[in-house]
Formats: structure tokens, C-alpha cells, sequence
């Protein structure tokens, strides 16, 4: 008799608004592509990539064709057939998208050359122990490359906001940290810092190039 294999971990919060997050613009054109181009920097024709919380794939879509393999994942199925039909519509060599969480990928035993995280680590349960999981996924002198939103600091006064939010469905759950305190628990999950720059905005969003050593 076969075992019932259990249906993918999703996200009824992200499955829910995914068709209006894939249809609203970029907030910040020129950061974006900035983003781009400095990751597009460090990644080489030969490199195996795994994307985390990789939403839509836009960034996939973008990012792909310049490595060997690469692939997309997100907890949200609803963002995953969004991604899937992106790619049928446009067709990238390489590309996979799927639904997994990082814990999945790293039962996997696979090894990549980088991992890329936009927009992600502020929505995790705990970004020390993700950045862990993620250094499980590279062999010495692989790469981390993330952005993420920093909450911390002076943004804790918008959690009463953000918790009446949640409660009506209208937020996430989110993570509340500095990018200082961002670097240090990358540092401490076994990576150098290689590149680190603050976006200007209301809202700082660090990106950060890391080296697992």
C-alpha cells in the first residue's frame, strides 16, 4: 500500500492577495534594478541558484538566463502559478519554479552555489535560523545575497498597527530587526559580509552579499 504523501505547506495570507501583488508596479524602479545588477555581478554562467520566498519569479525571470540552473521557490502556491505562467509565457532555459519552504530545500541535501532572498527574511519565523539553513545549502565560498525591509529601531511603533492589521487578514507576520542585527546573525550563521547598502527610503531595506566561509 502506498503512503499518503502530505500536500504542500502554502500561505492562505499570500495565496489570497497574489494576483494584486502580481498586477502592482515596482514601488522603487531605479532600486530594483539596481538590486539586479549588483547580483548579477556575483553570479556566473556556471552557478546552480535556489531563490527563497521568490513570490511572482520576476526577479527569476531576470536573473536566470545569466546561470546554469535556478531555482524559484515560495511557500505561496497561488504566487507559484503566477510564476509557472510568467514562464510558460516567456520560456527561460533553466528555470524551475516550485512550491517549498527553505527547511524543504535543505532536506534535499542539495548544494548550490548561491542563495538569493528579496524581500524574505523579515517575513520568517526566525532570520538567524533561516540564514543557518541557508548556509547548510552552500559549500565554502558560496553566496548569500539578500534585501530586506529593517523594522527595527524606531518602526516598532508601527506593531500595534501592524498586529490590528493581522488580525483583520490585512498584514503578514513580521520580524522586527536592524540592519545591524541583520548582519550579525548572518555573520554568526557562518558567512563574511562581501557587500552591505542601505536603500534610501522611508523604510530601510539592506541588501547584503555574504560569503560562507
Amino acid at each position: 500500500m502506498t503512503a499518503m504523501t502530505q500536500p504542500p505547506m502554502t500561505s492562505p495570507f499570500w495565496d489570497r492577495i497574489a494576483r494584486r501583488y502580481a498586477a502592482a508596479p515596482v514601488a522603487n524602479v531605479d532600486a530594483y534594478e539596481r538590486t539586479l545588477g549588483r547580483t548579477l555581478s556575483y553570479l556566473q554562467p556556471a552557478h546552480r541558484v535556489l531563490e527563497i520566498g521568490a513570490g511572482t519569479s520576476s526577479t527569476a525571470l531576470r536573473l536566470a538566463p545569466a546561470v546554469a540552473d535556478y531555482t524559484a521557490t515560495d511557500i505561496s502556491a497561488e504566487m507559484v502559478q503566477i510564476g509557472r505562467e510568467k514562464l510558460a509565457a516567456t520560456p527561460v532555459p533553466g528555470l524551475h519554479i516550485a512550491q517549498g519552504t527553505l527547511p524543504e530545500a535543505v532536506a534535499r541535501n542539495q548544494t548550490y552555489d548561491a542563495v538569493l532572498a528579496f524581500n524574505a527574511l523579515h517575513l520568517m519565523d526566525d532570520p538567524a535560523t533561516e540564514a543557518g539553513r541557508v548556509r547548510a545549502l552552500l559549500a565554502p565560498g558560496g553566496l548569500f545575497i539578500s534585501k530586506t525591509a529593517c523594522l527595527g529601531g524606531l518602526f516598532r511603533a508601527m506593531m500595534p498597527v501592524i498586529w490590528v492589521m493581522r488580525l483583520f487578514g490585512k498584514a503578514p507576520p513580521l520580524r522586527w530587526f536592524t540592519p545591524a542585527s541583520l548582519e550579525r546573525a548572518i555573520r554568526a550563521a557562518g558567512f563574511e559580509i562581501v557587500e552591505a547598502a542601505t536603500d534610501p527610503g522611508t523604510i530601510p531595506r539592506r541588501y547584503i552579499v555574504a560569503r560562507a566561509v
